[in-house]
């Protein structure tokens, strides 16, 4: 099911920013029975990506009486939410008076089979580094969709893609930490990829789990040397990665402790 501005629909505006320019941003999350998980952390992080490019974030207790509408029928669905400038004129210069467009809708979510680890490919695509907009779960994910056209595999879950500095970002989808002997280690994103609910999550909940946790430039002879590497994003929950092309890790502890909480946690 779909909702357009509140009322059923398919369709938006050729003129619209999002479709013309990928202005605009979106999340994607679980819901079970109607319920959306962990709501707060979603709507903050779409409030402040909205803040990011100027654009008005519709109120809370709207976006989330539309994720009930939409994924109610479901037992667990994945829902969308998509926020764009509205509609404009010709050229890159935005509106003065745009009336941004939302976007709810959700579909029935796929049974997802959790192998012990997975199996991920090393991305030849790199991010670009654009300061305004690192971190931000923007429209225009071309990046993204360059990354996953490399392979066709289908056991191939995931794709870990560097930047053009050659450090490591992320996932095609997913935020990535590693486990090293002194703990937890994810990407600094202050130049370019996709700050996560799920990553904020784990970062929030390494303290209680007694684990140090560490926001920090990683290369990639360091993500290979690594104990543990897992990916996390809010519709997969965690995977931890069995083999990255040639290198191979078996399944660690801490990573089995992370999926864990993150469970036992979601709200």
């Amino acid at each position: 099911m779909m909702l357009i501005n509140g009322s059923p629909a398919d369709a938006i505006p050729v003129m619209d920013r999002g479709f013309a320019y990928g202005d605009g941003v979106f999340r994607t999350f679980i819901a079970r029975d109607g319920r959306p998980k962990n709501w707060q952390w979603h709507y903050d992080k779409l409030e402040a990506d909205c803040v990011a490019l100027g654009i008005v974030c519709p109120d809370a207790s709207l976006l989330h009486g539309e994720v009930v509408v939409v994924s109610k029928s479901h037992a667990r669905a994945v829902v969308k939410i998509t926020v764009t400038r509205g509609s404009g004129s010709r050229g890159y210069a935005p509106p003065h008076a745009a009336q941004p467009l939302r976007v709810v809708s959700a579909e029935a979510a796929s049974a997802l089979t959790m192998p012990a680890g997975i199996i991920a490919h090393l991305c030849v695509t790199r991010y670009a580094r654009q300061p305004a907009l690192a971190g931000v779960k923007h429209l225009n994910r071309l990046e993204n969709v360059l990354a996953r056209r490399e392979w066709s595999d289908a056991l191939v879950r995931e794709g870990l893609m560097l930047d053009t500095t050659e450090l490591v970002t992320g996932g095609t989808m997913s935020n990535v930490y590693i486990v090293e002997p002194g703990g937890l280690v994810t990407p600094a994103l202050d130049q370019c990829g996709v700050a996560g609910v799920t990553r904020a999550r784990v970062l929030a909940l390494a303290p209680v789990l007694g684990l140090a946790c560490a926001v920090e430039a990683i290369t990639l002879p360091r993500l290979l040397a690594a104990r543990e590497v897992f990916f996390v994003n809010s519709v997969i929950g965690l995977w931890r990665v069995a083999r990255l092309d040639a290198t191979t890790w078996d399944i660690g502890e801490i990573s089995s402790r992370v999926a864990a909480a993150l469970d036992a946690a979601d709200e």
